[in-house]
């Protein structure tokens, strides 16, 4: 098969990307994401158009970012979009006159990266993304394992904490909770708010108060060794590195690959995770551990993936 789009639905814009068989991504084409459900299936339109004009496109493989069904066609729920039971495989379908397949956003990611990725080599692969939430997705025997309903790997809303926090799936103590981008921020506003004295650097690069911190303070403060900043990232990483202790119970890998916007950091955080991923693997001293690697394809690794998943049908 020749050229296949790949396509990433963020919350704030849409991007398609023209793949081939290397998993390069030739062109890419972005769109605001719309506010309805009705204009959303436009925009995915629009840019599977500017992303495969000039091309001979053959397939269309769709991330999105909820439960999609085992036919890979539905989307079932998602929980920043008002889509329930959506069709979306059929409406894109009927609009672009070629096959699409449909695939939740962090399955996505995962499979770009065991193929074109830090998974190379790999044959069972963990893959989870740091970013806003927690996503994950689960490669055994070379193959993207989806569940019998075709929701499995939400790896963000395993509960951690019984009667923890309140996560937006309704539940509490969902690992998402401790272990995100925003947890970072919450751990970072409730230390700088215990001890400014700390957080001098982390509140120079914002507006001066606990409220303004975002993300990108908590990340460049890290760097530049501010006290608060770099005890939120161990926080954060105790939580991430725990869960991955969990989840080798599970799966047994021999790579979890980590990826997301907060792992983007590097070694800031990957260095704790591994710490505490053998702090508390289970049987750690008897047993070989999976090795933790930092993702190879940064934001790319929705459309490589989804592209390549749609040239396999």
């Amino acid at each position: 098969m020749g050229l296949t789009i790949g396509v990433d639905i963020g919350g704030t814009k849409i991007a398609a990307g023209g793949g081939d068989e290397e998993g390069t991504i030739l062109e890419t084409y972005k769109v605001p994401t719309p506010s309805t459900p009705e204009a959303l299936v436009d925009a995915i339109c629009a840019a599977v158009a500017g992303a495969g004009e000039g091309h001979d496109i053959e397939a269309v493989g769709i991330g999105a970012a909820g439960y999609v069904d085992d036919k890979r066609a539905t989307v079932l729920f998602a929980p920043n979009i008002d889509w329930r039971h959506e069709p979306l495989k059929d409406k894109v379908e009927q609009r672009v006159g070629m096959p699409v397949v449909v695939e939740n956003d962090a399955n996505a990611a995962a499979w770009g990266e065991y193929r074109f990725g830090a998974g190379q080599g790999h044959e069972d692969v963990i893959c989870i993304t740091l970013g806003t939430g927690l996503g994950g997705g689960i490669i055994i025997g070379n193959k993207l394992r989806r569940g019998r309903f075709g929701v499995a790997a939400e790896f963000g809303h395993i509960r951690v904490v019984p009667d923890g926090l309140l996560c937006g799936c309704g539940s509490q103590g969902c690992w998402e909770q401790y272990a995100s981008g925003r947890a970072l921020v919450r751990y970072a506003k409730q230390r700088a708010n215990a001890t400014p004295e700390n957080a001098q650097i982390l509140l120079g690069l914002g507006d001066g108060t606990v409220e303004g911190i975002e993300g990108k303070h908590i990340s460049e403060a890290a760097r530049q060794g501010d006290p608060v900043a770099v005890d939120s990232f161990r926080e954060l990483a105790r939580w991430a590195g725990a869960g991955l202790a969990d989840l080798a119970s599970l799966f047994d890998p021999s790579a979890f690959i980590v990826g997301g916007g907060v792992s983007d950091e590097g070694e800031l955080v990957l260095d704790p995770i591994r710490n505490s991923f053998r702090r508390w693997l289970i049987g750690g001293q008897w047993r070989p551990h999976a090795q933790v690697l930092a993702a190879q394809l940064g934001g790319k690794a929705g459309l490589v993936g989804a592209a390549d998943l749609a040239r396999q049908g």
